[in-house]
C-alpha cells in the first residue's frame, strides 16, 4: 500500500521496513500494521491538533508538568513553539503511560519508539495470530462477562495505584487476546492526584465498562465499583490486593444548613467588628 507521509521518516531511519495495511482510523490517530524486520507491529499516527476530534483536551492535560521550564512557558503563551511542544507532550504522554502501567502490572501494548508523532508499538493478536478484536466486537456468556469485568476493574485499580486514570475507557479501547483484556489508547490518561477531573473521569470509565459487561451479566448493572474505588483511593486504602465488593453506601446524614448559616453569620459579625475597631483606632488622637 501507499506509504503514509508521516511514516516515511521511520522507514528512512530503518525503524519500519514495510507498511502492510491500515488497521483503523480513530478520532485522534490512524493505526497501521507494519513490518519491522521479522516482527509485525503497529504504527499509531497521531492526527494534528486541528484535525483531532478529541473533545476538551484541556481537561485531560490539567496537572501535567513539563520537565523543561522553557517548554512550559512556551506552552502557556501558546506560541508556535509552544503548540509544537504541546503536541509532543500529548504524544509522549501515551509512551510514558504505557511504560508506567506495564511496570504496575497492567496489560498494555509494549511501546518501541515515538518519532515525529508516530508511536511504534506491539500489535496485540489473538490465539491465531490475527489482530485481537476490540471488546465491542466480542460476545460472551454471563460467566465470561463477570470474569472479563473483574479483570478490567483490576486493571483500573492497578492504574489508579500507579497514579493514573485512563480518562476515556470503554469497550472501544480494550482489546481481547487469549489471556483477556488489554488496555489501549492512553494519550489522555490523567494524573489522579493533580487533575481536578480525575474522580469524574474514573467514574465515567468504570460505569461505561459496567454497562457494557452488564448486557451479558445484568447483575453487574447495580454495582458501584467506581465510588468504592475512589473512596478507598481518597482514604489511602487502595492497593493492588484490595478486595472490592461493588457496594457503596453514600452518606445519609442531612446537611446542617442552619449550622452553616450560623457559622457564616458569625464570621461576618467578627469581620464587621474588626473593621469597626480599625476605624476607632484611626480616630484616636
Amino acid at each position: 500500500m501507499k506509504i503514509p507521509k508521516r511514516i516515511q521518516p521511520l522507514i528512512d531511519e530503518g525503524l519500519i521496513d514495510e507498511v502492510l495495511s491500515r488497521l483503523m482510523s480513530g478520532k485522534e490517530a490512524d493505526v497501521f500494521v507494519v513490518r519491522c524486520n521479522s516482527e509485525i507491529r503497529c504504527a499509531k499516527v497521531y492526527k494534528e491538533a486541528a484535525k483531532r476530534s478529541f473533545k476538551q483536551a484541556v481537561l485531560y492535560t490539567e496537572g501535567r508538568k513539563s520537565r523543561n521550564s522553557r517548554r512550559s512557558r512556551a506552552m502557556d503563551k501558546g506560541s508556535k513553539f509552544g503548540r509544537q511542544q504541546q503536541e509532543e507532550t500529548w504524544h509522549n504522554a501515551e509512551v510514558d503511560a504505557l511504560n508506567k502501567l506495564a511496570r504496575a502490572g497492567v496489560r498494555v501494548p509494549q511501546p518501541y519508539a515515538c518519532v515525529d508523532g508516530v508511536l511504534l508499538m506491539e500489535l496485540v493478536t489473538d490465539s491465531d495470530g490475527d489482530v485481537a478484536p476490540r471488546l465491542s466486537e466480542v460476545s460472551m456468556s454471563a460467566p465470561e462477562a463477570l470474569d472479563g469485568h473483574a479483570k478490567v476493574i483490576e486493571s483500573v485499580v492497578l492504574m489508579l495505584c500507579a497514579g493514573l486514570v485512563h480518562g476515556d475507557l470503554s469497550e472501544f479501547n480494550i482489546l481481547v487476546d487469549e489471556n483477556g483484556p488489554v488496555i489501549i489508547d492512553l494519550p489522555q490518561a490523567v494524573d489522579a492526584a493533580a487533575n481536578n477531573n480525575a474522580e469524574s473521569m474514573l467514574e465515567r470509565d468504570v460505569n461505561k465498562i459496567r454497562d457494557y459487561y452488564g448486557q451479558f451479566a445484568p447483575e453487574l448493572l447495580n454495582t458501584q465499583y467506581a465510588k468504592e474505588i475512589w473512596k478507598r483511593f481518597e482514604d489511602g486504602e487502595l492497593n493492588p490486593e484490595v478486595k472490592l465488593t461493588g457496594l457503596f453506601d453514600a452518606p445519609t446524614e442531612a446537611a446542617d444548613v442552619d449550622g452553616v448559616m450560623e457559622e457564616i453569620e458569625s464570621v461576618k459579625a467578627e469581620e464587621e467588628s474588626r473593621i469597626e475597631r480599625m476605624k476607632e483606632a484611626e480616630n484616636e488622637p
